[in-house]
């Protein structure tokens, strides 16, 4: 594959699907890859924009016949993954591919790209702040707040397989950083 593509990569919480709309707006030459799970759909989501919802059953069979370019489950019995067709869908429509994908997704997609993907790791400040932001979310209970935290920690571990690490403490320097590293990767054939 020689397509330049993007990776971003975080824990939940740390701000990475903000970042994404961010690079959306300023590089037109991207297009959003929508990820399939079978997790519901929380208020205001729309299936085939935020995500392709699945059931258990579907997701599963898609993956068995080979359909996704990559998927895992991400939480017990909660799946998630890129579909193959997706990006059919996006070069089609003259776009590169942008993926907002968990650790774990983003490291397999960075293995399967290699150089034509800009790997990039959105780290929150602290474990502290990332539990501040989830609670400020309001779409999670006490219980789910200590998994993501647990598995966050875990995480942050992997930073180091990312092309960049960059600390969303602040947002205006974290796309300034962002942007730069988007304009170097894209402008270096």
């Amino acid at each position: 594959m020689n397509e330049r593509v993007l990776i971003v990569s975080a824990p939940s919480g740390a701000g990475k699907t903000t970042i994404v709309k961010e690079i959306l707006k300023k590089y037109p030459c991207l297009g959003f890859s929508v990820s399939a799970t079978n997790r519901a759909k929380r208020p205001g989501e729309v299936n085939g924009r935020d995500y392709y919802f699945l059931t258990k059953e579907d997701f599963l069979q898609k993956a068995k016949d080979n359909q996704f370019i990559e998927w895992e489950e991400v939480y017990p019995g909660t799946y998630y993954g890129t579909l193959k067709e997706e990006l059919s869908r996006l070069s089609l429509a003259g776009k590169r591919a942008i993926f907002d994908v968990d650790v774990m997704g983003g490291i397999q997609l960075k293995s399967i790209f290699g150089p034509c993907a800009l790997a990039l790791f959105i780290q929150p400040p602290s474990l502290e702040i990332l539990e501040q932001r989830l609670k400020q979310r309001g779409t999670e209970n006490e219980e789910s707040i200590r998994k993501r935290i647990g598995k966050a920690s875990y995480e942050m571990s992997f930073a180091d397989k990312f092309d960049s690490v960059i600390v969303n403490s602040d947002l205006s320097q974290a796309l300034e950083k962002v942007f730069f590293l988007i304009d170097s990767f894209l402008n270096n054939k």
